[in-house]
């Protein structure tokens, strides 16, 4: 297994009237991230706050070129995200749900506590596949074929790429002491966009280009992304 320090290259925030940072996401344009009672979307280029959504939103977020999604408690919301409107909900795997990502026309969802990564159904919440870790996992996003989470426990947070069929740690990003992950998201290409808890930051973490190379997943396609 790779091990290495995380190389932050930018902050974003903290944000005005933003407590508290939970899932993230991108959609080729803007970052959108959960702060609780709203969605927010600023641009990565000037970190200007552009949009705001009234949604419940206190753990992950996730597109899927399209829609977002939102968990909220034991549901997960399908969001228009030009209208604001909840235009579905589906059952999220158990209680205690964190991260959200889109990958293989699927949903992956963290499960904090219960340190698990279940693949499911986006339309029935159906549970497709079950991936365990050895720390609480609070961010999940897929990139070029590669299945990555995040872990924050006991003031120590990192990030990790994953067999997607065994959950076996192959490369480990460790996070400042102190600098702890709640949501993850790649930007399709170098970077990892991680929410930062109670400090109200959004920080981008430089992705390693080594590493070997997966059959590709899909992604969604992201307006304005190469």
């Amino acid at each position: 297994m790779s091990r290495s320090a995380a190389e932050v290259v930018r902050e974003y925030g903290p944000f005005p009237g933003v407590e508290h940072v939970h899932g993230v996401t991108y959609d080729g344009q803007h970052i959108w991230f959960a702060s609780g009672h709203t969605l927010k979307a600023f641009d990565p280029l000037s970190g200007k706050m552009l949009r705001s959504i009234e949604v419940a939103a206190n753990a992950g977020t996730a597109f899927d070129g399209h829609h977002l999604f939102q968990l909220a408690g034991d549901q997960i919301q399908k969001i228009d995200p030009n209208t604001g409107q909840v235009i579905a909900t589906i059952p999220a795997p158990g209680g205690g749900c964190s991260g959200l990502a889109w990958a293989e026309a699927t949903l992956w969802v963290g499960q904090h506590r219960n340190r698990k990564i279940y693949q499911i159904d986006s339309r029935t919440g159906a549970i497709l596949r079950t991936i365990e870790s050895n720390r609480f996992v609070t961010g999940v996003t897929w990139v070029n074929g590669q299945l990555w989470h995040a872990t924050w426990e006991d003031d120590e947070s990192d990030l990790r790429r994953v067999d997607a069929r065994t959950g076996e740690v192959l490369e480990t990003l460790e996070m400042p002491r102190g600098v702890g992950i709640s949501g993850l998201e790649s930007d399709g290409g170098g970077l990892f966009f991680c929410g930062g808890g109670s400090s109200g930051k959004v920080r981008a973490v430089r992705r390693p280009k080594r590493g070997p190379r997966r059959a590709a997943v899909r992604r969604p396609t992201r307006p304005g992304s190469r």
